[in-house]
């Protein structure tokens, strides 16, 4: 199974990362190059223990559909999703945040996931599949460092 990991230094307090990572409106609005929205499940706010989002969105020419929970949850320190239902054959993404000061925070990325019909999605994986998922991964978390080390993030929570 593929692994994606990286780490962000973000200039702003933990629970405000933390909150706005896990802000639906947010996600939506950084997300919007594919014009991701949630479509049932948490659609609004910020998404919680146990609580789940269907998500529609236009990803390798395809509009697609899938439906993750928040299956891990130490707020501020983590929370992690999983796909409930989708193209994947399973994901998982962690994400951890670190309290560095009490201004500066490191927020740790790990998704792990497996490619769906066996050996060709193994092949799809290692051709492009790891490398569109990373920087769409990427651009999602640089999108919210932006939003933290500005005043853009009060648009999303309170």
């Amino acid at each position: 199974m593929p692994l994606i990991t990286f780490t962000t230094l973000i200039n702003a307090p933990i629970d405000r990362c933390f909150d706005l990572a896990r802000s639906i409106d947010f996600h939506m609005h950084s997300m919007r190059a594919t014009s991701e929205r949630a479509i049932a499940g948490t659609t609004t706010g910020l998404i919680g223990p146990g609580q789940e989002v269907t998500w529609q969105a236009r990803h390798l020419g395809r509009l697609r559909t899938l439906t993750s929970r928040i299956c891990a949850f130490d707020a501020p320190r983590m929370f992690a999703d999983e796909m409930v239902t989708g193209d994947f054959k399973s994901f998982r993404h962690e994400h951890t945040f670190t309290p560095l000061s009490p201004t500066t925070t490191q927020l740790d990325d790990r998704f792990e996931f497996a490619a769906p019909l066996g050996p060709l999605g193994h092949l799809a994986s290692a051709l492009f599949l790891t490398a569109y998922m990373r920087r769409l991964l990427k651009g999602h978390t640089q999108r919210l460092r932006a939003a933290l080390e500005s005043d853009e993030w009060k648009d999303f929570i309170r």
